[in-house]
């Protein structure tokens, strides 16, 4: 394969042993190619200017210009070049910081070279990859916020009121919910009440608004 058919890399850590590492691991890959290293982001970024890689492999903790600093002006400067954060931190905040700046993936240094490849591929094509750890504690926090989140219909709304408003939402009349829910009317009357009282909405138009946004009804 032609180098300008190869995937061209940047690597950027603070440790000469972890570069030449990645390089000699990159350069055996059939489609891609080590074009340069840099020991902080400030290099990184002088370098680009010149060599216009594909991919940046890119450490977080770094002196002069730590990476998160360094992906923001790239991505700003650069929009084409594909940023990928290669760190030992796994906080959400390294993480989320990363993704706000513009990377399109965020890996561990404990990963397998094989998954570095995988995100460096995807990254070329447009697609975003995370290391599994990292997917999974954003997944799981993510989920946590919703259980905790005060406007979340499973958080304020017993079961048979996210019955009755989706029912609601659905266009059921009173007597209608309550054939179907095998209930009296005024049982269905009083779940309506509880309802808006709970979400603080008076109109069913509102209530059909709010059962749409959290997923109990979708439009056809």
């Amino acid at each position: 394969m032609e180098y300008d058919a190869k995937i061209k890399i940047l690597l950027v850590d603070d440790h000469k042993i972890v570069r030449q590492g990645l390089r000699a691991l990159i350069d055996h890959e059939s489609d891609m190619i080590t074009v340069a290293e840099a020991d902080n982001g400030r290099k990184a970024i002088e370098l680009l200017r010149e060599l216009s890689p594909d991919v940046v492999i890119m450490d977080i903790a770094m002196p002069e210009m730590n990476g998160i600093e360094a992906t923001r002006r790239i991505k700003a400067d650069f929009s084409g070049i594909r940023v990928i954060g290669l760190s030992i931190h796994d906080d959400r905040r390294h993480v989320l910081e990363m993704l706000r700046a513009g990377a399109s993936g965020y890996l561990l240094k404990d990963c397998a070279f094989a998954e570095l490849a995988t995100a460096v591929r995807h990254a070329v094509i447009g697609h975003m990859y995370l290391s599994p750890r990292i997917a999974g504690k954003l997944i799981q926090e993510c989920l946590n916020s919703l259980a905790n989140s005060d406007s979340s219909a499973g958080a304020v709304l017993t079961g048979r009121e996210r019955e009755v408003l989706q029912l609601i939402a659905e266009g059921k009349s009173t007597q209608q919910i309550a054939d179907s829910l095998f209930v009296s009317v005024k049982t269905v009357e009083a779940h309506r009440k509880q309802i808006m009282t709970k979400l603080d909405i008076h109109n069913v138009a509102g209530l059909t608004r709010f059962a749409i946004k959290e997923g109990l009804i979708t439009l056809k």
